[in-house]
């Protein structure tokens, strides 16, 4: 055989970082030349325009072929003979570039606010030839293979090119969506990676299988639109957090599909009240019990329960329903799995390479390295994806605190301040005003909220005015410290009033959701029903009791599943709700409250238009300590729009309780969680009530037992 030059035997070996520049059609001494890397091929011709046929010369047994291609022909097919099978192939080495200069450009730049379109698997026609553009980010790598069904999963047969700072592409002929795929890659130091799946794969396998999965895009229908204005700060938010795995499951305790949650979920929230459901993360995971927050694909739904074309169809079904729908997001951390984003193209790429940085201690996750432009374009495009491509309307970003400080949950020693010294971790603070400017520069009307824990500042104030420029933040404070004086004994809450009122001297600091959330009901908190204290008949007064308090504190609301039917278990991932519950009364009474709170909340504009403004609420009695009584006074727009809510959280029952009110005249009682259409026992005001003689408008009030009663002016 002919002596090879190094090219030849870098193809070979599966090493080459350009193998179009030795495979493929080349002019060399005034002749075409055809050179084709086909392992296992006995024989190979090349066939021109016009079917004319030349036969390539084996240069190495490994499956090297050249030769000259017949009668100049600038478009050619390879024949290979495989044993007793003859396939014509198109060689990829023949197509032009995937990603242009200026894609180049945007990417190294960081700017390129679509890499989605880009990177990835996409089906195409390349000169007439139906295929797949494979494009995938590994700048330390020294060859990059992508294996799949379309070439037996064979390393060596369809060596990607590299080009701008790091990006590998190929177009692969004949290659179709639905084939599955992975990476193999070489690191810098000669090693062989394991196969890694697409970071910007569009659906996976399901585990624990891990190989990405071609989607053709174009059959993905986009949702329709959810209603305008339903994520605005003046109007109600209602939101139902949905972990889709355990809502409800089939008989033998199977799995609902997207399309079987599409006809039962929103139906089932929209009949309940809520405005907004919110689905623990959609993005495939390889564990289930991380619940989707160690997440390895990032633009993948997750196939456990169908396809992206089903999971479209479920955010369809939601904005049919009116129903704003929302994801949970982790930009926060990845797992380490071996298939994963971790150590990826035999470096650090995606992660800090220092663990004081780049791993989290509580989770055993990596840290995304917010510094490096790479890692935040492929953050951001994220983001922009779910809210394009599938029309959601808001990412609750997860784990916050844990992005913003260098020093979360590490003692001391043990991280890298930053280049001023501090704790702050700056890379990750201009990464999150980064991702909230493009979010609301390009969706207007999505929204985002942060799960942040400690009391950083301005979390929901604009970019402009030095905030981090999320549109909402949970409210963990006001959760723990209300939760905490719920689950007290009624005899003791006099000693801890100020578990109440201090959550108003900070309520319109933030724009701020009130959430009890899936975090509540696991890891031996017990459920929130589980938590209140008393007899069967108190837990359930309890319960109605500091629910209606919750839908008349200032604030969004947020509600996990289950929550709104007195779940008695804590939650378990692996099971369906308890849904045979709602055969007893008290559970029913449960879901009834609910729904009433969610639909006066809708219904009474005081009760929702300035939530996250001060001029919106005013207390009326906050001294009552020795009766657990608190009362406050709601404000809508209108200056006529007011709601007042007086809530007993003892177990008495107050007569002629006189309470201020800002006008004379009648006001009606509109909702009382000691209703017996909630499981109550019917202590009450009778609907309307009259305004005592004097000077200053004063009502007296039938306050029930371990309840709240909401009262508006009749007009």
């Amino acid at each position: 055989m002919t002596k090879l030059p190094a090219e030849a035997y870098a193809i070979i070996e599966g090493k080459h970082s350009d193998p179009f520049r030795y495979l493929g059609l080349h002019s060399e001494g005034g002749h075409s030349v055809v050179r084709a890397f086909i392992p296992e091929a006995s024989n190979v011709e090349a066939v021109g325009e016009h079917g004319e046929t030349a036969q390539l010369e084996r240069l190495h047994d490994a499956g090297l072929f050249a030769g000259a291609l017949p009668n100049g022909s600038k478009r050619y097919q390879l024949r290979a003979r495989f044993g007793e099978n003859v396939v014509e192939l198109d060689d990829p080495y023949r197509f032009p570039p995937v990603l242009s200069d200026f894609d180049l450009y945007l990417l190294g730049e960081g700017t390129h606010r679509r890499i989605y379109d880009k990177l990835g698997a996409h089906p195409m026609t390349l000169d007439g030839v139906e295929g797949v553009a494979f494009v995938v980010l590994a700048p330390n790598a020294k060859a990059v293979n992508v294996v799949g069904d379309f070439n037996f999963w064979n390393a060596r047969r369809h060596p990607m090119r590299v080009r701008g700072v790091g990006y590998w592409e190929l177009f692969v002929p004949h290659a179709r969506a639905g084939d599955r795929y992975k990476f193999d890659i070489t690191g810098p130091d000669g090693r062989h990676l394991p196969l890694k799946s697409d970071p910007v794969a569009f659906a996976a396998e399901l585990r624990p299988s891990t190989a990405s999965v071609v989607v053709d895009e174009t059959r993905i229908p986009k949702p329709r639109p959810a209603p305008s204005g339903i994520n605005a700060q003046e109007a109600p938010i209602s939101i139902y957090e949905v972990h889709l795995g355990s809502w409800r499951r089939k008989h033998g305790n199977e799995w609902l599909s997207y399309r079987d949650l599409a006809e039962q979920l929103p139906a089932y929230a929209k009949d309940m009240g809520f405005t907004h459901i919110e689905f623990l993360p959609v993005s495939e995971h390889p564990f289930d019990g991380s619940w989707g927050y160690q997440p390895t694909g990032l633009y993948a739904p997750t196939s456990r329960f169908g396809t992206p074309e089903d999971f479209s169809a479920l955010v369809d079904a939601c904005h049919r329903e009116g129903l704003g729908v929302w994801l949970d997001w982790v930009p926060g951390h990845f797992p380490d799995d071996p298939h994963g984003l971790g150590y990826f193209d035999g470096t650090a790429l995606y992660e800090h390479a220092n663990p004081m940085q780049g791993r989290h201690l509580d989770w055993g996750t990596l840290i995304y390295n917010y510094g490096r432009t790479e890692v935040v374009n492929f953050l951001v495009s994220n983001a922009l994806f779910w809210l394009d491509r599938y029309g959601v309307d808001g990412l609750r970003v997860d784990a916050v605190a844990s992005m913003l400080y260098l020093d979360y949950s590490r003692p001391a020693g043990e991280w890298i301040p930053n280049r001023h010294g501090g704790r702050e971790n700056l890379e990750a603070i201009e990464f999150l005003r980064r991702f909230n400017i493009e979010v609301f520069g390009h969706f207007p009307d999505a929204s985002t909220a942060a799960e942040e824990s400690t009391a950083w500042p301005q979390v929901s104030q604009p970019v402009e005015y030095g905030g981090l420029g999320f549109g909402f933040k949970w409210n963990m404070g006001w959760m723990h410290d209300t939760l905490k004086y719920i689950g007290k004994d009624p005899i003791y809450r006099k000693h801890h009033h100020g578990d109440v009122l201090f959550g108003l001297h900070y309520a319109f600091s933030e724009n701020f959701i009130l959430p009890l959330s899936h975090d509540e009901v696991v890891h031996g908190k017990r459920s929130i029903l589980g938590r209140m204290p008393g007899d069967e008949w108190q837990r359930f007064a309890n319960l109605r009791a500091y629910y209606s308090f919750m839908f008349g504190h200032p604030g969004k609301k947020l509600l996990f599943m289950g929550c709104e039917f007195g779940q008695e278990r804590e939650w378990n991932h692996d099971q369906s709700l308890d849904w045979h519950l709602l055969a007893q009364h008290r559970h029913t009474g449960i879901q009834n409250l609910i729904r009433d709170l969610n639909r006066l909340y809708r219904a009474v504009p005081a009760l929702h238009q300035m939530d996250c403004n001060q001029a919106g609420f005013e207390w009326v009695i906050t001294h009552d300590s020795g009766n657990n009584v608190f009362a406050w006074l709601r404000k809508g727009l209108d200056p006529h729009a007011r709601c007042l809510v007086v809530v007993n959280f003892s177990p008495n029952v107050y007569r002629d309780y006189r309470v201020r009110v800002p006008f004379a005249g009648n006001w009606k009682e509109v909702l009382n969680s000691d209703s017996a259409h909630y499981g109550g026992s019917n202590v009450g005001n009778v609907g309307t009530v009259h305004p005592l003689e004097g000077s200053i408008p004063e009502l007296s009030l039938t306050i029930p037992p371990l309840a709240a009663i909401f009262l508006v002016p009749e007009s």
